[in-house]
């Protein structure tokens, strides 16, 4: 499902909201999750997941062209994990 898709299904499921108030929800919701996560917190979601930064340390990789050495910088990368309750409906197959 991408971003369009959730915000027309939302819009068609609560006729109170027009298409255009449900892309503000949608992009409120994910703006407010990517700002929790640039300040450090973490974004718990019950029975959904929760988002958390981890940190990659410094290494050395190759180029896999020239097949000289090249130093990465350490580096932050966001992190999802289930909640429960979301991989037990995905593993039984079931929904909302």
């Amino acid at each position: 499902m991408t971003k369009s898709e959730l915000i027309e299904q939302l819009a068609v499921e609560n006729v109170a909201l027009s298409k255009k108030e449900a892309e503000l929800v949608v992009n409120t919701i994910f703006d407010s999750i990517s700002q929790a996560l640039i300040g450090g917190d973490r974004v718990e979601i019950r029975g959904f997941g929760s988002f958390t930064i981890r940190e990659r340390d410094a290494r050395e990789a190759r180029n896999p062209k020239s097949g000289d050495l090249v130093k990465i910088p350490p580096k932050k990368t966001p992190f999802f994990k289930t909640g429960k309750e979301l991989r037990e409906r995905v593993n039984n197959g079931s929904c909302c």
